[in-house]
């Protein structure tokens, strides 16, 4: 019994931190309007990182990714020249942002729009847009070579009917009101994952899912704070609720509340960041300088160079270094010489 369905019987109690959770994300969304309405151009300049950190964290956590060089080209160019099919997939993520961006309220979420999305998300590979056809566990390897079975997904024959029902369950829960929107999104996003319609490519579309409902329930900090950022920086947390929580899913059994609490929290995260973007009212810097400052400020106390480089996607290493330069003896100090040098955050 899926997740969703669980919550149609009406007999399962919100633990304490779920309400808390809950508490917070509809103060913030009371604000949300208010914070919108503040420094267009910083807005703007939210969205564009947005974008970028979203198309390039989600496929990086599946181990697709692009030269940090390339990032821009790959991304902003009207009909850029893809070098190889991790490039595809990562422009066609962004394609798929876009396209939840731009037609929220007209994207219903159906099957037809869960295949759309995963067509894009894959590129021209074989079966883009199609359920498996083949059974596919999901394993787990350690680096000494070992195998285990994580977990026993859903076969390929019952996938067509199991994603007709989530789809289903989905409509149901918002319209019978079984559970609070936000606990069954995140339900949803499990169930999900927990069916893995798709040979591959199964955890980009649950995360552009998770997108398109929450702009659809009206909680739209992902169009200006990166989800797909805020999930790749806690991937650990995120594989260990998402395996405690599928434990004993086909039967009906499981816990589903960590890995619910999880994607309440991520999107906590993404609201205490945005009030932070939009609430410092210093002036306005250019978008990359911008980009660089917000990343220096997530790095730890002590950090490196490449370090700093690897969080500003798209922006050239010497433009990472100018601006690094201007920041020493205000924000940071460095200590040592050479590429290894390292740096720490003053105050």
């Amino acid at each position: 019994m899926s997740t969703l369905s669980l919550f149609s019987v009406g007999n399962s109690p919100i633990p304490g931190n779920t309400s808390w959770y809950l508490a917070d994300l509809g103060e913030f969304r009371g604000k949300q309007e208010l914070y919108t309405r503040q420094a267009p151009q910083r807005l703007k300049t939210l969205r564009e990182h947005a974008l970028i950190e979203s198309a390039v964290s989600s496929n990086r956590m599946e181990g697709v990714e692009v030269e940090p060089g390339r990032v821009r080209n790959v991304l902003a160019s009207p009909k850029p020249l893809f070098r190889d099919r991790d490039e595809e997939e990562v422009r066609g993520y962004r394609e798929a942002l876009c396209l939840i961006h731009e037609n929220t309220d007209d994207l219903l979420l159906s099957e037809e729009t869960v295949c759309r999305l995963h067509r894009l998300t894959r590129g021209q590979i074989w079966d883009a847009g199609n359920y498996k056809s083949k059974d596919g566990d999901i394993i787990e390897r350690s680096p000494d070579g070992r195998e285990r079975v994580r977990f026993r997904t859903v076969s390929a024959l019952d996938t067509p009917q199991y994603m007709a029902k989530l789809i289903s369950d989905w409509k149901h829960c918002l319209q019978e009101r079984w559970v609070h929107p936000l606990i069954a999104m995140a339900a949803f996003n499990l169930d999900f994952l927990c069916i893995h319609p798709f040979r591959d490519g199964n955890g980009r579309v649950s995360r552009l899912l998770l997108l398109l409902q929450c702009q659809q329930l009206g909680f739209e900090v992902g169009r200006y704070i990166s989800l797909e950022r805020l999930i790749e920086q806690n991937k650990e947390r995120y594989y260990e609720t998402l395996e405690q929580c599928s434990q004993g899913w086909h039967e009906g059994k499981h816990d589903p509340w960590p890995y619910i609490n999880f994607t309440l929290f991520i999107l906590k995260t993404a609201y205490q960041e945005f009030a932070t973007r939009v609430g410092d009212l210093q002036a306005p810097r250019g978008s990359k300088t911008e980009m660089i400052l917000t990343a220096l400020e997530r790095l730890p106390p002590q950090f490196t160079v490449a370090q700093l480089e690897q969080s500003c996607t798209g922006v050239s290493r010497e433009m990472v270094r100018r601006v690094l330069g201007e920041q020493k003896g205000k924000s940071v100090e460095c200590i040592g010489r050479g590429p290894g040098a390292k740096w720490i955050k003053k105050g």
